[in-house]
């Protein structure tokens, strides 16, 4: 990126809620309320446990299979998607990985996010907010999507390849979601799909989430009135700013596509990129205000789109 009886089930709910400290469900939905920015930042803290994790390493291929678990004790089969992308230092093994989840429609809504980190020699770089919250995030929206009935087809899609080896340009960078968009316009699938939210750096302590400007309008509407009804107005800002992430492959493609990133890392965004990006500057709250209101946006899609 760049600048469940039904009171068993309705009491686990509430002890999800209850993970992170100070914060209880909202009233809403049970997908609302059912997502655990706790539960999360426990994914987060064994993504983050594994070190750099950059495009082609052992620490990827570690981190994919702690996802798969997580997964596959959700009841849900993680697909690899597997190429090879030509980078400014050569060729690189890359794999988005990709989990479908049923519904009642063939339409797909994509929610999606990278894992891997940037690659740098010069420190050690473990990206927990970038990187590592966003694919934290998108594990326990599967949790949730898993235990619902679904309107649509949700696709939760941990995108590869999302830092550029040098600068971002047309052709380093957003690697996975190029491969992706390529793939399914080839397949017809493109058509398929109805919106596509990305998450990105959503672990944030001091959480600040901007309109983004590259995203399609009435979808980021559809996210900021979410917010707003969750009560969680003050952490998504209008003041507008424009960033190039894993959504503008499909906004250039004509899907509608929406950004969630937040880009004030730290005062003057000084953790962004450096060795400072650690666990202790990300909180679970961060991660239940995104994860709600993705769900919030998810569920408002499901009565408005037809």
């Amino acid at each position: 990126m760049l600048s469940g009886g039904k009171a068993a089930g309705l009491l686990g709910v509430v002890a999800a809620a209850l993970l992170v400290p100070g914060l209880s469900a909202p009233s809403g939905l049970l997908g609302v309320s059912g997502f655990s920015g706790g539960r999360a930042f426990e994914d987060l803290k064994r993504i983050v446990a594994l070190g750099p994790r950059p495009s082609g390493s052992v620490a990827l291929a570690k981190t994919r299979q702690e996802i798969s678990r997580q997964l596959k004790l959700a009841g849900l089969m993680a697909e690899e998607d597997n190429f090879t992308a030509s980078t400014p230092v050569g060729p690189v093994p890359m794999t988005n990985v990709i989990v479908r989840i049923p519904g009642d429609q063939k339409k797909i809504v994509v929610v999606a996010g990278h894992y891997e980190t940037k690659r740098f020699s010069d420190f050690r770089f473990v990206g927990a907010n970038d990187g590592g919250s966003s694919a934290a995030c998108l594990v326990e929206l599967s949790r949730v999507l898993a235990t619902r009935k679904n309107k649509f087809t949700y696709w939760l899609v941990f995108f590869d390849g999302e830092e550029a080896f040098g600068d971002f340009s047309e052709t380093d960078g957003l690697y996975g979601s190029r491969h992706l968009v390529r793939k399914l316009a080839a397949s017809g699938e493109l058509s398929r799909l109805e919106a596509v939210i990305v998450v990105d750096m959503v672990a944030d302590s001091d959480l600040n989430i901007h309109r983004e400007n590259n995203s399609t309008p009435w979808l980021t509407d559809q996210v900021f009135t979410a917010a707003r009804r969750l009560g969680y107005g003050r952490y998504f800002l209008d003041d507008p700013r424009y960033y190039i992430d894993d959504h503008v492959p499909f906004v250039n493609a004509g899907v509608a596509a929406v950004n969630l990133l937040d880009f004030s890392y730290g005062h003057g965004n000084r953790y962004w990129h450096t060795a400072e990006d650690t666990l202790d500057k990300c909180s679970p709250f961060s991660l239940t205000i995104v994860g709600r209101t993705v769900m919030a946006t998810l569920e408002g899609l499901e009565q408005t789109l037809k």
